[in-house]
């Protein structure tokens, strides 16, 4: 990974959150959970495939973008932690939101960051405003009821039921791809590929985003808790349906493996038109040989 890329968001995140006249301490929930960790993988997909396409010149018109993203993701994750969806206590090693700040707070800080995410998109001076106008519908369907939300509500309908693998499926792709295609489709926008390559790449985030999620399956079975940064199990406890609870490990890997082989096909089409998916390939087997 482009560690100095990591470095450059996390620092531009906590800039883009000022301390507020109301004197409030709705920034400092804001910026915990933005501070928390994790790997920055949707911000690193935009900004490497925005390279990709730009053949690794100035990638400064992502960066407003790729921070509204990880906003986007990270209100997610304050909102699923709370006693009313997952109620999780840890995430990433450190105390959830809702236990540090109380849950008012907590729904209150994710819905900030939600609404700084469009924000950034809508003010950002590098793009034109056909862009900015695209950027932020998009970001509204990968975000919404058609995408991460509407992902999220049929997970959770899906509790303590029996569901059918094309369910799972259509929730892994909504709940957790739709914000990975996103950030892989964002970077198509601005830099408007020929539609060859757009095609290309968004077989090639389908796939991605359910290599991320079957991982994220079976690292809740044999992962190390350490790592994680939160129990193991913690699907079977809250009775969620997932690849591993319908298919058995052995066949969940299986799948693993054929998304993975998906993945790297759209890869090798990518390079044979003269891209350099290096940094593609890196993140593809991230996702595929992560440990948490």
């Amino acid at each position: 990974m482009n560690n100095l890329i990591i470095k450059q968001i996390n620092e531009l995140l906590l800039q883009s959150i000022p301390l507020s006249p109301l004197d409030t301490n709705l920034e400092e929930s804001m910026r915990y959970s933005l501070e928390a960790g994790g790997k920055r993988i949707r911000p690193l997909l935009l900004i490497e495939t925005l390279k990709m396409l730009s053949n690794n010149s100035d990638y400064s018109k992502g960066l407003q973008t790729a921070l509204a993203l990880e906003m986007v993701h990270t209100y997610s994750l304050i909102h699923d932690d709370l006693p009313a969806m997952d109620n999780d206590d840890y995430r990433r090693g450190k105390l959830t939101n809702h236990k540090v700040y109380g849950e008012w707070k907590a729904l209150l800080a994710g819905d900030a960051l939600l609404t700084k995410a469009f924000h950034l998109i809508s003010t950002d001076s590098l793009l034109d405003a056909e862009a900015r106008i695209k950027l932020v519908e998009g970001l509204s369907d990968a975000s919404g009821h058609l995408g991460m939300i509407g992902g999220q509500t049929l997970d959770m309908e899906s509790e303590n039921k029996q569901i059918p693998l094309e369910t799972l499926q259509q929730i892994h792709k909504e709940k957790t791809g739709a914000l990975l295609t996103y950030a892989i489709m964002a970077a198509v926008t601005i830099v408007k590929p020929p539609n060859e390559i757009s095609d290309i790449l968004n077989n090639y985030s389908e796939h991605l985003g359910l290599i991320f999620q079957i991982k994220d399956d079976l690292l809740d079975v044999y992962g190390d808790e350490k790592n994680l940064g939160k129990p193991v199990g913690s699907d079977e406890k809250n009775h969620k349906n997932t690849y591993v609870t319908l298919l058995g490990q052995v066949e969940t890997e299986n799948k693993l493996e054929y998304h993975v082989n998906q993945a790297e096909t759209s890869l090798a089409q990518l390079k044979k038109s003269g891209y350099d998916t290096t940094q593609l390939e890196d993140l593809t087997k991230l996702f595929y040989k992560r440990d948490h």
